[in-house]
């Protein structure tokens, strides 16, 4: 009876995908390792249309190109045809014809223009049709590469098989590099499930998963079979490239977030790429976590697949991290939760190097998920800390890297608190987050990307090290643009929602946040607060009277009339080392930096949720990128310049009185 090994595409796990890994026996492709059937028993049992038995489909199947590839099991006949279908969208199905059958197995040619991933195989006489399993088809490029006693994984890293020396590969434990042929041994427990290579700067992957690189590839967990593991490469000029840094999509088919995605942030960013592109620039992007939205996994039928169909359509190379959003809710461990992610998106902390600048993505969530189980989502509790596994690879990986190489650092929660007005230095958000500080102290240069809080804020810690807490692609979770709400899309400090904009220049790094919608120079918005009153009767006049109660509470200094001639004004790329001036008739006007709400947003969410009597769950951001003058009159105008670390002069000459509503700006 033919057995099949079955790996759904939506809700898989991949502690499941390795429990059953453990079981899979690798076949031979040439000279490849073959292990023995009894190591592969019975799982899963289909209708056998064809009375084919003890077929073997491994979940990686090494093959060389254009090579002849064989398939244990029994039954195969001469006019039987493979069918290769496509899971990654990457390319067209392949219909192979049988070449040659045995008792115990059949072999098959595959052609020359098949592409490596992930495929479901299944075989067809005639119109009967049977599924086989799935599996990811992973290209050898030497079959005779000796095994080493006590090497587990090897394999050749190259350029159109021409070996590349000096490479950095690890399993997420241990790592080693690339010998003068691009040869690599490494002594891997398998614990992890994966092997990656650390792209060095200068160089891509040859093969992307639509736009992801597949910078990694799965392995047989049994560390008693070899694992043969190569990564073709592509050299390119990257010395001068830009990256998109984005933070919390929160992608879940709620609020109407995937048509706001793809007519707001996809367009947005493809127009900055298109026009990046034309300068001869490299652009490349890195997410920051909380992709989707486990709450809304089964309920709404997305998860991370869907994520990876959403996020093809930017056209730039996608890193990914992972962010407490992105875990299994049904799983009531941090590991366990992690295996749906590692299954479609791979490593959930790895490096890489981009030009000059060398990249680590880390994950900082323990997801603790009390109660989680199977049909049950647990409630999603987590800490911000990094894992003792992650700490020591990370040390292994820094060893690696000059101290004048600067350092870019993706994770998801914030490593510090939001900064105070007063300038002080903040405490740490993340239990362990002078560990990771002290790994840093040899370089010169490190700049730490955090997303999770929805909200802009810079913490400078030195002139070495920085921290850069970027505002949502998703801003107030798509709320404010959702039909009947703002019109508009603003974040819970009054940030317009948005992404980073980094240029690299070898080893001179520039920054900037980048509005959606708005051109690059939209930098800061200025209230005229005479003219900013929140009122149940202005802003949630359909509310009732118990949730009119509310509009004082949510309405912060707002709900009461300021005629003070005071103006605010937010800065959402602000840190330490910008400047903010405000000149009257004239005369320089005292600016204040102070700590404030943003009141756009307060009306765009908060008044807009009470207005249709639902208590506001997202609460706005006491932000200290606010800014504070008061002029002599209430109808001067204001002359506002706000100059950016790097010299750039963003300006509004400020009309007063001022009209406030939801399309301030």
């Amino acid at each position: 009876m033919l057995k099949k090994i079955f790996f759904p595409y939506k809700k898989d796990s991949i502690f499941c995908v390795f429990l059953l890994l453990s079981f899979l026996v690798f076949f031979s492709c040439g000279k490849e390792v073959v292990s023995g059937p009894e190591e592969l028993p019975p799982t899963t049992t289909i209708p056998n249309k064809l009375e084919l038995e003890d077929v073997r489909v491994p979940l990686v199947w090494d093959v060389e190109k254009e090579a002849t590839t064989r398939i244990l099991g029994k039954g195969f006949q001469a006019n039987d045809e493979i069918t290769l279908e496509s899971l990654d969208g990457l390319t067209k199905s392949f219909q192979i014809r049988l070449s040659e059958t045995q008792a115990s197995h059949a072999s098959f040619l595959l052609p020359a223009d098949f592409i490596e991933g992930r495929y479901t195989v299944l075989i067809s006489r005639g119109d009967v049709k049977q599924t086989l399993g799935s599996s990811t088809f992973n290209f050898v490029l030497r079959a005779d590469l000796p095994d080493i006693a006590g090497k587990t994984i090897k394999g050749v890293v190259h350029i159109a098989g021409k070996g590349l020396a000096n490479v950095v590969v690890s399993d997420g434990h241990d790592l080693t590099k690339t010998d003068e042929d691009g040869v690599y041994y490494l002594s891997s427990n398998k614990r992890t499930g994966y092997v990656f290579v650390s792209i060095p700067g200068n160089h891509e992957m040859v093969i992307s998963a639509n736009n992801l690189p597949t910078f990694y590839r799965y392995t047989n967990p049994n560390p008693n079979v070899v694992d043969t593991r190569d990564f073709e490469l592509k050299a390119v000029n990257n010395d001068k490239h830009v990256l998109l840094s984005l933070a919390d999509m929160h992608l879940a088919n709620r609020n109407e977030d995937l048509n706001q995605f793809q007519t707001g942030f996809i367009a947005d960013a493809n127009q900055q790429i298109a026009k990046i592109q034309t300068t001869g620039k490299k652009v490349y992007a890195l997410t920051l976590g909380d992709l989707t939205w486990e709450t809304y996994w089964y309920s709404n039928n997305f998860m991370l697949p869907e994520y990876v169909r959403e996020i093809a359509k930017l056209h730039a190379p996608v890193f990914n991290t992972i962010g407490n959003h992105d875990n299994d809710p049904y799983f009531a461990s941090d590991w366990l939760s992690e295996n749906a992610y590692r299954r479609i998106l791979g490593p959930t902390y790895y490096s890489f190097n981009i030009g000059q600048v060398h990249y680590v993505v880390l994950d900082n969530i323990e997801y603790i998920n009390a109660g989680g189980s199977t049909g049950n989502i647990g409630s999603r509790n987590y800490n911000a800390r990094l894992a003792e596994q992650q700490i020591a690879w990370l040390k292994k990986d820094l060893e690696t890297v000059d101290p004048s190489t600067p350092i870019i650092v993706a994770t998801h929660i914030q490593l510090h608190n939001a900064p105070s007005s007063n300038g002080t230095l903040p405490g740490f958000r993340m239990s362990n987050g002078q560990q990771l500080v002290d790994l840093f102290a040899r370089f010169e240069r490190v700049h730490v990307l955090t997303g999770h809080t929805h909200v802009n804020y810079r913490v400078v810690r030195n002139n070495q090290f920085m921290e850069h807490n970027t505002a949502a692609i998703c801003a107030t979770w798509w709320w404010t643009g959702r039909s009947g709400y703002a019109g508009n899309h603003i974040a819970p400090d009054g940030s317009p929602g948005g992404y980073g904009i980094w240029e690299m220049d070898g080893k001179d790094l520039k920054w900037q946040y980048k509005s959606i919608g708005y051109q690059e120079d939209y930098q800061f918005r200025s209230y005229d607060l005479n003219n900013v009153h929140i009122t149940a009767a202005k802003y949630a006049p359909s509310a009732n009277a118990t949730h009119q109660n509310l509009v004082a509470q949510y309405a912060a200094d707002f709900a009461k009339e300021n005629r003070n001639n005071e103006v605010l004004i937010n800065v959402w790329g602000y840190d330490p080392n910008w400047t903010v001036s405000v000149t009257e008739n004239g005369s320089a006007l005292s600016v204040q930096r102070v700590t404030s709400f943003d009141p756009l947003h307060i009306i765009s969410y908060a008044m807009k949720r009470i207005n249709v009597n639902a208590v506001p769950t997202f609460d706005a951001s006491n932000s200290s990128h606010m800014f504070k003058v008061k002029a002599s009159s209430a109808t001067s105008t204001l002359q506002i310049r706000v100059t950016d670390r790097f010299g750039k002069v963003y300006a509004e000459d400020m009309e007063r009185p001022k009209a406030f509503n939801y399309a301030t700006r």
